[in-house]
C-alpha cells in the first residue's frame, strides 16, 4: 500500500497567497505604509480572508517575516576566504528574497520586526561564527553583531537608500572590501 501525502488544502493556498502579497508589500512600501486593504488587493481577495488568517497587520508581519537565513554549512571553505564566502552568501539572500528586505526596512521603526531581526542574527548567525571561530557563545555573539554591522548596513545602503557609489559597486568588489571586514571580525583575536 504506498502511502500519499493528503491534498493541498484551499485554505494553504490562499495563505500562502497572502503572505507573498504581504511580503512583497512589506519589502515595497514598508510596515507603517502597508495596509490589510492593499495586501488583500494584491492577492485578489477581500480584506476579511487576512483577518481571518492572521488576526491584523501584526499578525500577518509576524507570519510573513518568518525568515530563515539560510546559511550553508561552510565546512568546504578555506579559512582564508569565510568573509567572502559569508558576504557573497549575504547578497544572493538579499536579492533573492523580499521577505529579508521588508524585514530590514521595517526594523528601524517597528520593535516586533527589531525582535525579529535580533533573533536571526542570536539564533542563525551567532551558532555559526561560534563554529567557524571556535569562540565562546558570548564572543561568537560579538562577532555575530560585528558581521551583522557590515552585512545589515550594505543591505540598507544598497538595497534600501540606493546610495549611487553602493549601488555602483561591482559584486566582487563588494565581496572583496566588505568580506575583509567579515573575516576579521570573523577570525581577528
Amino acid at each position: 500500500m504506498t502511502e500519499t501525502s493528503p491534498p493541498a488544502r484551499r485554505s494553504d493556498a490562499t495563505k500562502a497567497t497572502i503572505l507573498a502579497a504581504a511580503r512583497a508589500q512589506f519589502a515595497a512600501v514598508g510596515y507603517q505604509a502597508t495596509t490589510i486593504r492593499a495586501v488583500a488587493t494584491a492577492a485578489g481577495i477581500d480584506p476579511a480572508m487576512v483577518m481571518r488568517y492572521f488576526g491584523n497587520k501584526e499578525g500577518l508581519f509576524a507570519a510573513a517575516a518568518d525568515f530563515d537565513l539560510r546559511l550553508p554549512d561552510f565546512s568546504d571553505v578555506p579559512r582564508a576566504a569565510l568573509g567572502a564566502a559569508l558576504v557573497s552568501h549575504f547578497l544572493d539572500r538579499w536579492e533573492g528574497d523580499e521577505t529579508l528586505m521588508a524585514l530590514l526596512r521595517t526594523a528601524s521603526t517597528n520593535e516586533t520586526a527589531a525582535a525579529r531581526m535580533q533573533a536571526l542574527f542570536s539564533t542563525q548567525m551567532a551558532p555559526l561564527i561560534a563554529r567557524l571561530s571556535g569562540d565562546s557563545r558570548a564572543g561568537a555573539a560579538a562577532r555575530a553583531g560585528l558581521i551583522a554591522t557590515q552585512v545589515l548596513g550594505l543591505a540598507l545602503c544598497r538595497y534600501v537608500l540606493r546610495l549611487p557609489p553602493v549601488v555602483a559597486l561591482k559584486r566582487p568588489e563588494i565581496v572583496r572590501r566588505i568580506g575583509a571586514t567579515v573575516q576579521s571580525y570573523l577570525l581577528d583575536a
